[in-house]
């Protein structure tokens, strides 16, 4: 067959496969056969080489002109398809505006948000100003100066995470104790919130992060019992209700004499559980009088002023508040468990 016949027929044959196209891909199917790298157009522009030279240019012109009209033909229609399948996606994706809203859950805080803040505000009501520190610290701040020497056993007490030999993550927000003496003039009440974080072994009462509150107090003649009567209203306010707690004398570095304060578990209520290691007692405080060297680090005379300072874990107060028997469930992020508070 003559290149002449074969483009006459090519252009019959597309005109009744035009004919029975009904969507977009057989369309595009179309396409691919006559326009394609392997369509009936391409070859066409092959079999152009076997033609008499004198022929070439006239061949070409009529295989180009098929080309333009195939090109033409499918532009046409598919915008036409495509009209025509968008109305009708259109229709059936109707929406009844009569059918209620999906709700729009508000978000809330989390319970040792909560928790914290209800800390802070007590404690602002108690004449206690707010302080923030640095959750990566120096060596310095976090240990040193708070009378933790560089061969002193109690850093055997806290697994650290270190980042380089002098850079770290705040054991304790009692780093912000010798920040704050440093800056700022006598007398110091102050508070000082914050996460915290230590290697420890993940369990029902501990974990790697958490959240504690540091709180000072310095001026002249501040006694042990002014310690006791702040922790003593503290409780009350916090549980709104009297609370069965106990002091017993504990080391911290930094302070001289140190309490440890312990409230009878509200799990158990003192029967013995896994929360409170059967103890019938949970910790969540530590305290005492701020020890003599730490004052010098803070650029204070201890011979002119005392102070006492506590820290408080947050996690262990929101367990006791509501009754919870696991700290581990604060991080699983269960919207069920969330939902409560």
């Amino acid at each position: 067959m003559s290149i002449e016949k074969e483009i006459n027929s090519i252009r019959e044959k597309f005109s009744e496969d035009l004919g029975r196209v009904v969507t977009s891909k057989d369309l595009e199917e179309l396409k691919v056969r006559y326009l394609g790298k392997k369509g009936s157009v391409s070859a066409l522009m092959i079999s152009l080489k076997d033609a008499e030279d004198a022929q070439k240019p006239i061949l070409g012109k009529s295989i180009n002109l098929l080309k333009n009209e195939i090109a033409l033909a499918i532009h046409e229609l598919m915008e036409k398809i495509n009209s025509a399948e968008l109305d009708q996606k259109l229709q059936k994706e109707k929406i009844d505006v009569t059918l209620p809203g999906k709700r729009r859950r508000l978000g809330r805080l989390h319970p040792v948000s909560q928790m914290l803040y209800k800390v802070v505000d007590v404690l602002i009501d108690m004449g206690f100003s707010v302080q923030l520190g640095p959750d990566v610290d120096s060596d310095f701040y976090n240990f040193e100066a708070l009378n933790f020497p560089k061969d002193h056993p109690a850093r055997d007490m806290q697994d650290t995470f270190y980042i380089t030999h002098d850079l770290l993550l705040r054991t304790q927000t009692s780093n912000v104790q010798v920040r704050v003496m440093e800056k700022n003039p006598l007398p110091i009440r102050m508070v000082a919130p914050g996460r915290c974080f230590r290697n420890e072994t993940v369990s029902a009462r501990s974990h790697i992060f958490f959240h504690q509150i540091e709180g000072i107090y310095i001026d002249k003649n501040v006694t042990f019992a002014d310690l006791l009567a702040t922790l003593d209203e503290l409780w009350r306010r916090l549980f709104e209700k009297e609370i069965k707690t106990r002091y017993r004398p504990s080391y911290f570095p930094f302070v001289e004499p140190g309490i440890e304060a312990d409230i009878l578990c509200t799990q158990c209520h003192g029967g013995g559980c896994r929360l409170c290691k059967f103890s019938g007692w949970l910790e969540v405080i530590g305290a005492g009088m701020i020890h003599p060297e730490v004052l010098k680090a803070g650029g204070i005379d201890p011979e002119q002023y005392q102070g006492y300072a506590f820290g408080l874990g947050i996690e262990r107060l929101t367990l006791l508040r509501y009754g919870i028997s696991d700290i581990r469930r604060f991080t699983e992020n269960d919207n069920r468990f969330l939902a409560q508070f």
